[in-house]
């Protein structure tokens, strides 16, 4: 497996919580701003929206899925006021800038968030004009990872070749499809107590075993740095 990742020609990324560090708790921001939402949208006490949040992001991949498919909001506002956070905590980060631009062949963003969110989280760690193409969860039709029309929607749009391709993550569960479709699959794992989310739905911890994980990580820019060494 090593050499089929030394082979990898197609390179694609999650954003939140792979491209930056968990720990800068930036989707901490946005994990707030959902609760929110969901408590003004319903008229709910914010401890009993949070409930309905985290129901509907296991459910059915991210919340704004869950709110679409039970009350037919408008998804465009919501991504927008989701995402109005502070992304001051992150920093230029040199070294993955430097390992994402060794890699061989195209550099791809595939989010659950919104590509107007992807776009400015890469600002602010230095790495504009990294990657070729960016999907956002508008572009799926709203679809969101893990459901396999989403990555129907990345093989199609961007012909992508999941036999020379490799997946990077920090959710286990959206690599499952990714390896059945034949990708190389990439956990990135962190230090971060997840305990607050829905078992089976949570980002990786350093612990995390899964068959259909290939490699994992706690360090980016070093598994990709070392991932294109002869």
């Amino acid at each position: 497996m090593k050499q089929r990742l030394r082979q990898t020609r197609e390179w694609v990324f999650d954003l939140d919580n792979t491209l930056y560090p968990a720990e800068s708790d930036v989707f901490g921001q946005i994990d707030q701003r959902m609760t929110q939402f969901v408590s003004e949208l319903l008229d709910l006490p914010p401890v009993d929206a949070r409930k309905i949040q985290k129901d509907y992001y296991a459910k059915h991949g991210t919340t704004m899925s869950g709110l679409m498919k039970e009350h037919h909001i408008e998804p465009e506002s919501y991504l927008d006021f989701v995402h109005n956070i502070d992304l001051s905590m992150l920093n230029v980060d040199a070294h993955l800038h430097t390992a994402l631009t060794a890699l061989p062949g195209r550099k791809i963003v595939f989010t659950n968030g919104s590509r107007g969110h992807a776009q400015r989280v890469l600002s602010a760690r230095g790495l504009d004009g990294v990657f070729g193409e960016i999907i956002g969860i508008e572009d799926t039709g709203y679809v969101p990872k893990p459901q396999p029309s989403a990555y129907t929607h990345l093989l199609e749009t961007l012909h992508v070749e999941p036999s020379r391709a490799a997946f990077v993550e920090d959710m286990a569960r959206n690599l499952e499809p990714a390896h059945k479709l034949g990708f190389v699959t990439i956990l990135v794992h962190s230090q971060k107590d997840w305990s607050h989310e829905p078992e089976g739905a949570r980002p990786a911890g350093a612990d995390d075993q899964h068959d259909h994980v290939h490699f994992t990580t706690g360090d980016l820019a070093q598994f990709l740095t070392d991932a294109v060494k002869d």
